[in-house]
């Protein structure tokens, strides 16, 4: 195992330290528990976001901090959710007031741990409420999920109702439009290699040289089926017409497209994706018109992408356009 770090059991906090080192004018880390905040503090009056889960995942969550999005991020160690007792510092440090949404990764432990942490918020009179991200159309269940998994969409999420909150919606306002965003997204990623787990030391699962995996989590986990090595475009018609069918999407209908990387896969082979998935949505009847790529929902250094679409209407395009700044997502300031 070759990677930049010191002790694999320091990993997150050797990351967080570096994140706040990096942006102290944006995010403030918290030690003890560990969770990350805006710098500014907590906005009186006004609703407030908390999202986490396992680390691994760099940008999200801590990168997501900031106007627009995320008040406050709260990290696990790599691959495993965050302990209630963090995620209770989170919500208690952001609350201004008004209520604060947590939007959470269809993962079980992640579920668990915020339910708990809610209740726990909800009896000492912080009214939480909660937006459950499940936009993998990869499989309906799986060891780590009950239902489908929270995956990049879970980007979509946190800027769109970031914007809502950051404008001063009402707490139902913001979790009605978290719900609408989740109804309205899916996702798909496919794995051309496997990524290493620091305090594992070796690869999360094998792929053969010729083998890709079809579906995969953002943890590894294995997906629909494996197929043999094909060209960029037909691995994309391979993600791409399923996250369509299920969302159904028709002639005259506008969407953001979002090619994702998993941490190892140059941005010249994600516009590669881009290219094609653009086609197969045209090919639809549908157009694009809004765009994301990059690395954003990662896994480690895994070799790979996935593909999420977004149903656009005038609402959710204005807020999708709204301000930002944060580490990793910034425009309109």
């Amino acid at each position: 195992m070759k990677k930049l770090i010191n002790d694999p059991r320091a990993v997150v906090g050797d990351t967080v330290r570096g994140l706040a080192s990096a942006h102290p004018d944006l995010v403030t880390v918290h030690r003890d528990p560990l969770f990350v905040t805006r710098a500014v503090g907590p906005a009186h009056g006004r609703v407030a976001l908390v999202s986490g889960g396992g680390s691994g995942h760099e940008p999200l969550h801590a990168g997501f901090v900031g106007l627009g999005m995320l008040d406050a991020a709260v990290p696990g160690a790599v691959f495993t959710s965050p302990t209630p007792d963090q995620i209770i510092a989170a919500t208690q440090a952001v609350d201004g007031g008004a209520g604060v949404i947590h939007i959470v990764k269809n993962y079980t432990g992640d579920v668990l741990n915020f339910e708990t942490a809610g209740e726990l918020c909800e009896a000492e009179g912080i009214e939480v409420r909660t937006v459950l991200v499940n936009d993998d159309v990869a499989v309906e269940d799986s060891l780590y999920t009950a239902g489908r998994r929270g995956v990049a969409g879970t980007v979509l999420v946190e800027k769109i109702v970031g914007a809502a909150a950051e404008r001063g919606d009402s707490i139902d306002a913001v979790e009605k439009l978290g719900r609408k965003v989740v109804e309205n997204v899916r996702s798909m990623g496919l794995a051309l290699a496997p990524c290493t787990v620091p305090h594992a030391g070796k690869p999360s699962f094998e792929l053969a040289e010729d083998e890709i995996e079809i579906g995969i989590g953002i943890h590894g986990e294995p997906g629909r089926r494996r197929v043999g090595l094909e060209p960029a475009d037909a691995l994309t018609e391979h993600l791409v017409t399923p996250v369509l069918d299920d969302l159904h999407v028709v002639a005259g209908d506008r969407v953001l497209l979002f090619v994702n990387g998993m941490g190892g896969t140059p941005l010249s082979e994600l516009y590669i994706v881009f290219g094609r998935a653009a086609e197969l949505v045209a090919e639809r009847g549908a157009t694009v018109e809004r765009s994301l790529v990059g690395n954003y929902v990662t896994s480690l250094e895994m070799q790979g992408c996935s593909v999420t679409v977004l149903r656009l209407d005038d609402e959710l395009a204005e807020l999708w356009d709204a301000p930002v700044l944060t580490p990793a997502l910034r425009w309109g300031v």
